[in-house]
């Protein structure tokens, strides 16, 4: 005879159903060390979230056993930097693995509502030029508004026979474009692309190409590996430079591209649930998008707060699939004449 068994809520039975809200776990109690080492972020960092994020995550739900704001970042952070949902990160908190998780839901959402004030170009003069500045003072390239590239992210498996996103190496993953400044502060992220997808068809079909060609800015370009064709606003290195002016162009470039791989592997030593090391994320393609993003949201407004992690050792993180890719250069003629331009009047 089958006996049935109760499916009990952790939460309800440690706390009862009288409470509104659950103070779990009082920041205050423990050292910045402690926090830093548990969740990634020290306190001043945590209780900024609280003040961003807290109405949102106070929003009147059904269930009358409300989540503190405080305890809902928390959760979500200890799984952003740590890729697990282990049983001691609960007990931290005194929280059951269910409420980690919608604790993570929640914050996520939270965080992309807010990606387009967190990561976006600028737009006033003086600081574009100053962007600029920047970028010029790595390697001596000129012009220069953003570095952009690709980077892959493991993901489960879709439910559905989809193809789409194994990448050549057989994975299911989320090819994600992104642009950083000469600090690794992205100013463009676009996480839901399928791996299947190569880096040059994700730039020919992202927003981020309707905006520069949209917006015809002529007050310089983006720099991009040989993944990517040239444009008049995308500056990709020779493929076989012969002059001592090629030479420098292309050593300026990749010393000033380097950027943006040592931005992947920031946010990937910051945020262990992107790196692999625990495995893919469990979620379907869409909610490891708005995973990936918000941890976008989160490197942006930590380099606000001064928390540069440019030293970090990097960690295990998943093997990056090699792209293939036929070397040929653009057929916009407009394109390579500005780069012939910037040859002579730069590196001649």
């Amino acid at each position: 005879m089958a006996v049935p068994i109760a499916v009990l809520d952790c939460d309800l039975l440690l706390y009862g159903r009288g409470h509104r809200t659950l103070d779990r776990f009082k920041l205050e109690d423990v050292t910045d060390e402690y926090l830093v080492s548990t969740y990634g972020f020290p306190r001043q960092f945590i209780y900024y979230l609280v003040d961003l994020l807290g109405a949102t995550l106070s929003r009147p739900t059904q269930r009358s056993r409300a989540i503190s704001p405080e305890t809902q970042i928390l959760a979500a952070l200890g799984f952003y930097t740590s890729g697990s949902f282990q049983t001691r990160m609960g007990d931290a908190i005194g929280i059951s693995q269910a409420s980690m998780s919608r604790c993570v839901a929640n914050v996520t959402e939270a965080l992309v509502e807010r990606a387009s004030q967190f990561i976006h170009f600028p737009e006033d003069e003086a600081t574009v030029q100053s962007l600029k500045d920047d970028f010029y003072g790595l390697a001596g390239m000129p012009g220069v508004l953003g570095v952009v590239d690709c980077t892959h992210v493991a993901i489960k498996a879709p439910n559905a026979e989809d193809l789409s996103y194994v990448n050549r190496k057989g994975l299911h993953s989320l090819n994600c474009l992104m642009v950083c400044d000469a600090r690794g502060v992205l100013l463009s992220a676009e996480t839901h692309w399928p791996g299947s997808l190569p880096d040059c068809t994700v730039l020919e079909q992202a927003a981020l190409t309707s905006h520069f060609e949209t917006e015809l800015r002529k007050d310089g370009w983006l720099l991009g590996d040989s993944s990517f064709l040239l444009r008049t606003w995308l500056m990709t290195p020779l493929h076989i430079p012969e002059t001592p002016a090629e030479y420098r162009y292309n050593m300026a470039h990749s010393a000033t591209h380097n950027i943006i791989e040592r931005t992947f592997r920031t946010i990937r030593s910051r945020f262990r649930c992107l790196d692999g090391s625990k495995g893919t994320l469990q979620y379907s393609p869409e909610k490891s998008s708005h995973i990936i993003l918000a941890c976008c949201v989160l490197h942006n407004i930590s380099l606000e707060h001064g928390l540069d992690v440019w030293s970090s050792p990097a960690t295990g993180h998943v093997e990056q699939p090699e792209e293939e890719y036929e070397q040929m250069e653009s057929v916009d003629l407009e394109a390579c004449r500005i780069r012939q331009e910037l040859l002579l009047t730069h590196f001649s």
